[in-house]
């Protein structure tokens, strides 16, 4: 994991983000991905930062480690354990597969979750189509 502070250049907010890796950071940059949490706008950059060294009984990030965090986390888990046992996953398929249901009239048994981009998801609601982005946690046990 890598923390970055990144700089909004719209509204010069300051804020720190978690990545995998510096290349999934490029790789979400170039996607415009990112984005402003106080105005929206793509226009994030990185900005200087000094390394932090971290030693060998390091377990968590930070910020799980936190108590009032890890409730957030456990919660955020327990929504996914919810959601994939009540919905239907279909992946990369999710826009396709909300406008199939609301022009289709499709009565499916089960409600859908998948992923979709920022630009996918503006296009659902102009079209009426209500969607929800939630938070995910990936699950490393498994």
């Amino acid at each position: 994991m890598i923390k970055y502070k990144l700089k909004c250049k719209n509204c010069s907010l300051l804020f720190d983000s978690w990545f995998a890796s510096s290349k999934e950071y490029e790789k979400l940059k170039r996607k415009n991905y990112l984005n402003c949490h106080s105005c929206g706008s793509i226009n994030v950059e990185k900005t200087l930062m000094a390394p932090k060294l971290l030693n060998k009984s390091w377990k968590k990030s930070v910020y799980i480690r936190e108590p009032k965090n890890q409730k957030v986390y456990e919660k955020i888990k327990k929504y996914q354990k919810f959601i994939k046992k009540n919905f239907e996953y279909v992946g990369e398929n999710f826009a396709y597969e909300a406008r199939s249901i609301h022009y289709k009239n499709k009565n499916k048994k089960k409600g859908i979750y998948g992923t979709a981009s920022k630009e996918e998801i503006k296009d659902l609601k102009e079209e009426g189509i209500d969607t929800v982005t939630i938070p995910w946690v990936e699950d490393k046990n498994n």
